[in-house]
């Protein structure tokens, strides 16, 4: 296939090789045009603009935010003027239910058709082609995803016909890790407190009761306060439980904990922390309980 990718950042980058290790025609954009030059080699070609990647019939988009997505699509070289009819728009950034709503409207109104497909999984799953896949948009337009899905992921779910879903999925899911790294953060604290070593305490919770790789990779991260280089930044944290509380406003529910999870986030990021990994929050439950 030929296809254009918008984003290189940490996620992207890695996406975008295992699509040229698959085989596909890829032609790749970044703000940074740098980000692309070892892709260059390995044979993308390298766009002046998102609309030269839109011009290949089919885009991805891996972007950090509302704002870069809406620039990438929205603006005078963006994707939804030079996308040709029958074009498909494949998003995988992290964005918000409002938003990819108003991207299915665009697109449809443009004869156009678009793909809400987010991604669970850090840097290091990208590049080694192990991202799960949530996925939604009409059936045919799925179909023609699928050997993408493929060359990205180990796994594909399907989230329904209306892509706003895999948006929702997607948020709610990372507001779930939140909470259970905010978790970790606090009772690793009064572990240490209480005189019980870190590496002690992690080895016995996830020999025993929390023992999926989620747990390990935080869990060892906590334990040895290694918040750098960050494999998803805490800003980008915070901007994610703006996301999910946004969407629970929009449809009356209350998620008191994403509250408290969004506002040590806005902590940690007035703090300077912004840059390093999101697990970081669990060093101000240290803070708190007069750890250094």
């Amino acid at each position: 296939m030929n296809i254009g990718f918008v984003g290189l950042g940490k996620m992207g980058h890695g996406m975008a090789q295992n699509l040229i290790s698959a085989g596909h025609a890829v032609t790749v954009w970044n703000r940074t045009a740098s980000r692309g030059n070892d892709l260059q080699k390995l044979g993308a070609q390298v766009a002046a603009s998102p609309a030269e990647c839109a011009r290949t019939g089919t885009v991805i988009t891996m972007l950090a935010d509302d704002a870069a997505l809406e620039s990438a699509v929205f603006g005078e070289n963006g994707i939804l003027k030079a996308l040709p009819a029958g074009g498909l728009h494949i998003s995988s950034s992290t964005i918000s239910v409002a938003l990819s709503t108003r991207l299915t409207a665009a697109h449809v109104a443009a004869h156009q058709s678009y793909v809400a497909a987010p991604v669970f999984g850090r840097p290091e799953a990208a590049a080694a082609k192990k991202l799960f896949v949530v996925a939604a948009g009409t059936a045919a337009d799925l179909s023609r995803c699928q050997p993408i899905f493929d060359a990205i992921g180990q796994r594909t779910f399907i989230a329904g016909a209306e892509p706003h879903s895999a948006n929702t999925i997607k948020v709610l899911g990372n507001f779930l890790i939140a909470t259970t790294i905010e978790s970790f953060g606090e009772a690793f604290a009064l572990a240490r407190k209480s005189g019980i070593a870190p590496e002690k305490f992690l080895e016995i919770l996830t020999g025993t009761t929390f023992t999926a790789p989620f747990h390990q990779n935080y869990g060892g991260i906590i334990s040895r306060e290694a918040y750098e280089p960050a494999g998803f930044a805490a800003k980008l944290g915070l901007k994610d439980m703006r996301l999910v509380l946004q969407a629970a406003d929009a449809e009356g529910v209350p998620l008191p904990i994403a509250s408290v999870v969004h506002d040590r986030f806005l902590s940690a990021v007035g703090r300077g922390n912004g840059e390093k990994d999101w697990s970081v929050i669990a060093k101000l439950a240290a803070e708190d309980a007069g750890l250094k």
